[in-house]
C-alpha cells in the first residue's frame, strides 16, 4: 500500500518537470520559421522568384495560417489528448519546414502547413500550462522562450545562408530539427503517464458562454491580436523598412534578432506582474502607449538611432507578448477553460494579425512609403492601450462549471 501511494504521489512529480521542460522546447519553436523568412526575405526573393505581391503574401502566410486553422488544437486535442497533439504538431512544423525548401512548388503549401502546426501548439501551450500547474516564472520562461526561438531565427539565418552556398534549403530547412528535439521530454513523459497506469477520463460539461464570459473572451482577444498584429507587422516590414535605408541583410538580421533578445527580461517578468493587478493597472496600459511612441520614432530614426529604438521597441512588445498569454492563464479557472480561451483568443488575434499586417504590407504598396503603415501601428497601440486596461479590470471566468461539480459531488 505504501509503495502505491508513493508512486501516485511521484507521477505528477515526476511528469511535471518533463512538461515544463517540453514547454520551454516548444516556445522555441513557434518564431523561428516567420523570422527567418523575414531575415532574408530579399534574398528569398531574388533566389525564387518572387513577385513583389508574392513576397507579401510569403511574409504573412504563416500568420494567416494561424488564425485559419486556430480551432485545430482544441479539437484535437479533445479526442487524443494534449500531449499528443503538442507531439504531432512539432512533427507537422518538422515536416512543412522540410518541404517548402525541398519543393520550391510547395513553397507556401509548407509554410501554411508549418504555420498551422504552430497554431496547433501555441493554442494549446496555455492549456498544457495550467494542466501542469506551472507557476508564474514558468509561464514567463515558456513566454520567454518565443523570443529566444525569434532571435536565434533570425540572428542566424543569414550567416548559414551565405555560408551555405548560399543554399536557401539549408538555411530554412535546418529549422526542423529543434522542432523533432521538443518532442522527446513530450514522449517521455507520455510514456512515464502509461507506464504508471491509466489517469481517469475527466467528465465533459456543456461550455457556458454567458454574456459576462463573452465580453471576458472578447476583450482578451482583442489584446492578444493587436499585440500580434504588431509584433508580426514589425517582424515582417522592418527589414524591408531597414534595408531601403542602407542596411544589408546580416545587418538587418541582427536587428531583428536584438529585437527579440531586448525582450527577453520583459517577457520573463510580465506573468509575475500580472499576477499584482495595483502595479499592472498601470504598466499594462503603458505598453501601449510605450509601442506607439516607438512606432513613430523608428520611422523618423536615423541609422544611429535605430539600435536603441528597435531595442525598445522589441522590450515593450514582448512584454505585452508575455501579458496577453499570462491574461489568457490567470483568467481561466481551470485547464479546460483556459484551452478554450487560448483556442477563441489565439485563433480570432492572429486573423486580426494576420490581415492586419497584411494591410500594413499593402499600404506601403499603394502609397510608395512606410509613413502611413507606421502612422496606423502607432494608432493601433493607443488602442492597445485601452483595451488592456479593460481586460485588467475583469475577473476570471469558468467556462465549465458543471465538470467542478461533478467532480466534487
Amino acid at each position: 500500500m505504501s509503495s502505491r501511494r508513493k508512486s501516485s504521489r511521484a507521477r505528477p512529480d515526476s511528469t511535471r518537470l518533463l512538461g515544463l521542460v517540453a514547454a520551454l522546447l516548444i516556445g522555441l519553436n513557434l518564431r523561428p520559421a516567420v523570422t527567418t523568412v523575414a531575415a532574408t526575405l530579399d534574398e528569398a526573393s531574388r533566389a525564387l522568384g518572387l513577385s513583389a505581391s508574392e513576397t507579401t503574401v510569403l511574409a504573412t502566410l504563416p500568420v494567416i495560417a494561424f488564425g485559419v486553422s486556430a480551432p485545430l488544437g482544441p479539437w484535437l486535442a479533445r479526442r487524443f489528448g494534449v500531449s499528443r497533439v503538442l507531439l504531432c504538431a512539432m512533427w507537422a512544423l518538422a515536416a512543412g519546414l522540410v518541404i517548402r525548401v525541398l519543393w520550391p512548388a510547395l513553397l507556401l503549401p509548407g509554410t501554411f502547413v508549418a504555420g498551422a502546426a504552430i497554431m496547433a501548439a501555441g493554442t494549446l501551450l496555455p492549456q498544457f500550462l495550467k494542466s501542469v500547474d506551472a507557476p508564474a516564472l514558468w509561464v514567463g520562461l515558456s513566454s520567454m522562450s518565443f523570443g529566444v526561438g525569434a532571435a536565434l531565427g533570425a540572428a542566424l539565418t543569414a550567416p548559414i545562408y551565405a555560408m551555405s552556398g548560399p543554399r536557401l534549403e539549408i538555411a530554412w530547412g535546418v529549422w526542423a530539427v529543434p522542432a523533432l528535439l521538443a518532442g522527446i521530454p513530450l514522449m517521455q513523459g507520455m510514456r512515464r503517464l502509461r507506464a504508471a497506469g491509466p489517469t481517469p477520463t475527466p467528465p465533459r460539461a456543456a461550455l457556458v458562454f454567458t454574456p459576462r464570459n463573452m465580453r471576458t473572451i472578447a476583450i482578451l482577444t482583442l489584446v492578444f491580436g493587436l499585440q500580434a498584429l504588431l509584433y508580426f507587422a514589425m517582424t515582417a516590414w522592418m527589414p524591408l523598412l531597414l534595408a531601403e535605408r542602407g542596411q544589408d541583410s546580416a545587418q538587418t538580421g541582427w536587428l531583428l534578432a536584438w529585437f527579440s533578445i531586448a525582450g527577453f527580461v520583459p517577457t520573463l517578468v510580465t506573468p509575475i506582474l500580472a499576477r499584482r493587478r495595483a502595479v499592472l493597472r498601470w504598466v499594462g496600459p503603458g505598453l501601449g502607449v510605450a509601442i506607439a511612441i516607438g512606432m513613430l520614432a523608428l520611422y523618423l530614426s536615423s541609422n544611429e538611432q535605430i539600435f536603441w529604438i528597435v531595442g525598445g521597441l522589441g522590450a515593450v512588445q514582448s512584454a505585452a507578448f508575455g501579458l496577453s498569454l499570462s491574461l489568457i492563464i490567470t483568467m481561466s479557472t481551470n485547464p479546460a477553460t483556459a484551452g478554450v480561451v487560448s483556442a477563441i483568443g489565439q485563433g480570432a488575434g492572429y486573423v486580426i494579425a494576420g490581415a492586419g499586417s497584411l494591410a500594413i504590407g499593402l499600404i506601403q504598396t499603394a502609397t510608395n512609403s512606410w509613413l502611413l503603415s507606421f502612422s496606423v501601428m502607432a494608432a493601433l497601440g493607443l488602442v492597445l492601450s485601452v483595451v488592456v486596461a479593460a481586460a485588467i479590470r475583469r475577473e476570471a471566468i469558468d467556462l465549465v462549471p458543471e465538470r467542478i461539480q461533478v467532480a466534487t459531488s
